[in-house]
């Protein structure tokens, strides 16, 4: 039996047997169509209001009868007008709940049915077997990092590992040897041109000019 059944004393066939229930939007539906024929008549209502004061003021003093009439015609309207607000305030929340309750309904179903698909995919897993496989794949892992290294490393073949230092006092050493060998390679003594051992020769005067020497030198510069 249903909740509604043992709330509402159902449980019986015949005239007690509940009727179906209308779905949620179904009757949000019909909560819709019922405001909006409230809404028209509440435009009716403020259109009578409308003309019942302007009847009102066209009146005035002069015709209190036809004045007064027409403002309680105008109460009623207004009393009217605030049961319909009343009642669409009251149907607006109805229908507030409902949408609310509908999309309530629509998650919790999208959920349920994500859980099954997810109860569904891990149907033949083992958590056991996962725990033993992810140990397998570390170990795998730690064994696979440890050739790497070892095949990383540099390979000595046997020969010790050499100091940088050492290497640089053997190379200033060979410099050292090669500079050496240079200055050995050099003669000893300089070969430098030899010492004359006869006195030099004095220059012989120049020859004095004669006169025709003279008067041509004379006849050049006049030339020139």
């Amino acid at each position: 039996m249903s909740l509604a059944q043992r709330l509402f004393g159902g449980g019986g066939g015949g005239k007690n047997q509940p009727k179906a229930q209308p779905s949620p939007q179904v009757a949000i539906q019909k909560l819709r169509e019922t405001e909006e024929m409230l809404n028209k008549k509440t435009e009716y209502l403020e259109q009578q209001m409308d003309e019942q004061m302007k009847i009102a003021k066209k009146a005035g003093t002069k015709n209190k009868r036809v004045a007064i009439q027409a403002l309680k015609r105008k109460k009623r309207l207004e009393k009217q007008l605030q049961q319909i607000d009343g009642t669409l305030s009251t149907i607006e929340f109805q229908r507030d709940s409902l949408e609310n309750a509908a999309s309530n309904t629509a998650v919790l179903q999208s959920m349920g049915f994500a859980a099954e698909a997810l109860k569904a995919a891990h149907k033949d897993l083992d958590v056991d077997k996962v725990h033993d496989m992810m140990d397998d794949i570390a170990e795998a892992n730690e064994l696979h990092q440890e050739i790497s290294d070892v095949i990383s490393a540099p390979a000595g073949f046997g020969q010790e590992d050499l100091d940088e230092d050492d290497l640089l006092a053997e190379l200033e050493e060979m410099e050292q040897e090669e500079i050496e060998e240079k200055l050995i390679s050099i003669p000893g003594e300089v070969s430098l041109p030899s010492v004359p051992d006869v006195e030099p020769v004095a220059a012989k005067p120049a020859p004095a000019k004669t006169q025709e020497d003279r008067d041509l030198e004379e006849l050049m510069a006049f030339a020139s």
